[in-house]
């Protein structure tokens, strides 16, 4: 047991833990008995005082940006000054943009292409590694020129994740490298920096003894001559604390300098438990359909695919930033480590809470038969939020005939509420459907009817928030609303199933961490009402029996077939076999909420038909109102802080309805806990024994 944790029976005397949870393997083994004395000493490890390497979101960033020809600072929260790591770039729009990797041992001016052979070179491309980001050259084409975009993909280092080893090859066959990684490699990446020679990729899944080579289309292979790692006669695998090298000028040449690029593989470390994985290099065998399901555990957010049997195939990178929707989607973009090309819309992976499926039925992913390799990166982030304005914001705007309106949120936008408030639906667009600037993915929550698509929509592929390009909120003009909202665990979470056309229940995982309280879940393929669960429906007693609906007034009623009488728990939640959760063979959406302290409240209130105030746990007040009545018929209202709650005139809008904003009220107000219901409001909102729901954000 860590030094660092107490060990034993715990007594009144016992050590105050301290230092970082993450990298001991001490609280794995504490009894419960432990654990309850530090939860009561207010000590026990939470989001709060884990050190900030145990989550995925100061690890690795999938970083977009335009080019400017000027100097730029790229602000993603990962330390590269203090701890290291690697910036692989590449240009999405030009055709002939190299792949640049450049780390921290090396230096800011010695970058190697991974699409070529040649050797590091210098050349003034990163200008400097910042504690939370690095800065960038202006009027580079591989970096930074104006009129086309990029992507950076950081890596940190960081031991069960990523290390860079640089070192001298002395040419004799069983050299050994130490490392700092901690763990078993699950991928090796090897490039000789002082001469021309190919990428050199060791892989657990490939076959024993095999290499493949990162800068082109060939299978895995075994060559003698190179004896990537070995003693000069036989395999000798990577191990937690060396990599062991042939003696050819592949790895090892005499006097030839090295840089490796080291992945780990489920090496655990991460999260509150101190046990979760954040990376895996693992292997699959393709199908030839689309129900290759590859399960690694977590949702991805950045897959590198590698056909390893057959000759011919490109290396795919996706990640979520830039397009990798959930299955029935389209928007997917991948680019090539192999070659220069710009980023294409591809077949792309269809990510899932657990895993991924390959979108495609051939060769470069999916061939019936074929061997792949991989590497994946956890989806975050993984650190339950401690403000509201880090996972949501709402938003107002004027727009008279223009074509686009930038929405800046300070934070990727995983789902976009967005309503006209002189009149139109409320449309719900999100990152995991695949919209674009380019195609819309919508739907309606005050309709029936199926997801629509179409020209124009919201620009998701951006770190800071989107540009709305999307025509029916723009090209006819007037003020609208947006209400934005980030994953994260412990407040929201998406997650898409298939349904089966009733033939059973259906039961997903999802990624929120703690038991969902408010389920919202719409078809996308038949019409269908939206379903909502609430654990406050009944009286929170059984609320898996009953649901109410999005898209109408109606109470809340009994409906057992919805949920299958099962209750969601912490990992999963169960739709049952009736038609508006589990009709037809496309797919479904639910949306899930969960109360998160001092963020996000799940709750409900009896009406007294005087002023009461809704106590949420907030210290600042709430920024964002969902109320809907559920013992009798009444609409769904919004109230947001970008709008107005204050005391006087609170416009509210309905989710259920087209209808204008309504002014001049004041139902709703803001107070330091949460919100205040005014003696004013109707029988909707505080009717004298009435029973309500609601949904608020800090």
């Amino acid at each position: 047991m860590s030094s660092k944790y107490p060990g034993g029976i715990i007594s009144k005397t016992a050590p105050t833990p301290s230092g970082n949870y993450a990298d001991s393997t001490a609280p794995g083994v504490w009894t419960l008995e432990q654990q309850a004395y530090w939860q009561k000493l207010g000590q026990w490890p939470t989001a709060g005082n884990v050190d900030p390497s145990a989550f995925i979101e100061n690890l690795f960033s999938t970083y977009l940006y335009a080019g400017s020809n000027s100097a730029t600072t790229i602000t993603n929260g990962i330390d590269l000054s203090t701890k290291g790591g690697l910036v692989w770039t590449k240009g999405r729009t030009g055709s002939a943009d190299n792949h640049l990797l450049i780390d921290t041992v090396r230096g800011v001016n010695k970058p190697l292409r991974s699409n070529e052979t040649a050797a590091q070179y210098t050349e003034t491309t990163l200008t400097a590694f910042n504690t939370t980001g690095y800065s960038i050259t202006g009027a580079n084409g591989d970096i930074n020129l104006s009129g086309r975009n990029y992507v950076g993909w950081t890596f940190r280092e960081q031991p069960k994740f990523f290390d860079i080893v640089t070192y001298t090859g002395t040419g004799v066959g069983g050299q050994t490298v130490a490392h700092n990684l901690g763990s078993t490699p699950g991928m090796v990446i090897i490039k000789v920096t002082s001469e021309v020679n190919d990428w050199w990729v060791w892989h657990r899944g490939l076959t024993a003894g095999n290499y493949i080579k990162l800068n082109t289309t060939a299978a895995q292979s075994t060559t003698n001559a190179v004896f990537f790692f070995g003693n000069g006669t036989t395999t000798v695998d990577p191990t937690s604390t060396v990599i062991t090298l042939g003696g050819s000028g592949a790895v090892s040449g005499n006097g030839k300098t090295y840089v490796a690029y080291l992945f780990a593989h489920n090496a655990g470390g991460f999260g509150l438990t101190g046990t979760d994985n954040v990376i895996s290099c693992g292997s699959y065998t393709g199908t030839g359909a689309l129900n290759n399901q590859i399960n690694i555990g977590y949702e991805p957010q950045f897959v590198i695919v590698k056909a390893a049997s057959i000759s011919g195939e490109n290396w795919w990178m996706m990640d979520n930033m830039r397009g990798m929707p959930v299955q029935n989607s389209s928007g997917a973009v991948g680019l090539r480590p192999n070659t220069s090309d710009a980023e294409v819309s591809a077949f792309g992976f269809f990510p899932t809470a657990t895993g991924f499926v390959p979108a495609d039925t051939g060769g470069a992913i999916n061939q019936s038969g074929a061997t792949y390799i991989y590497i994946a990166i956890r989806r975050g982030p993984m650190k339950v939020p401690t403000t509201g304005t880090s996972v949501f914001t709402p938003q107002i705007a004027t727009v008279s005939g223009s074509a686009s309106n930038t929405v800046t949120t300070n934070f990727p936008v995983d789902l976009t509420i967005t309503q006209v408030r002189n009149g139109y639906f409320a449309e719900w667009l999100d990152r995991l459907r695949g919209d674009s600037q380019s195609t819309y993915v919508r739907f309606r929550s005050a309709n029936t009817s199926v997801e629509a698509t179409g020209a124009f929509g919201l620009g998701f592929d951006n770190n800071t928030g989107y540009v709305d390009n999307y025509n029916w909120q723009n090209f006819g003009g007037g003020p609208f609303v947006y209400w934005n909202f980030r994953r994260a665990p412990s407040f929201f979470d998406i997650v898409s199933y298939t349904c089966n056309d009733q033939a059973s229940a259906i039961t997903s995982n999802h990624n929120l961490n703690v038991i969902p309280e408010m389920m919202i879940v719409k078809k996308r393929a038949a019409v269908g009402d939206w379903s909502v669960y609430h654990k406050d429906l009944n009286g929170g007693v059984t609320p898996q029996n009953y649901r109410i609906r999005l898209n109408a007034t109606n109470a809340a009623g009994a409906a057992s077939g919805v949920w299958n009488n099962t209750a969601p728990t912490s990992t999963q939640f169960t739709v049952g076999t009736d038609s508006d959760v589990n009709s037809g063979t496309g797919g479904a959406l639910a949306y899930l909420f969960a109360t998160c302290a001092g963020v996000s409240k799940v709750g409900s209130y009896t009406g007294t038909g005087a002023a009461q105030t809704i106590n949420c746990g907030f210290t600042g007040g709430s920024r964002f109102v969902l109320i809907k009545r559920t013992d009798s018929t009444g609409d769904w209202y919004v109230w947001d802080s970008a709008r107005g709650i204050i005391a006087g005139n609170d416009p509210y809008l309905l989710l259920n309805s087209t209808a204008a904003e309504v002014t001049g009220t004041d139902y709703v107000d803001t107070t330091s806990v949460g919100f205040d219901i005014t003696s004013t409001a109707p029988a909707a909102i505080n009717a004298n024994g009435g029973t309500f729901i609601f949904l608020a954000i800090a």
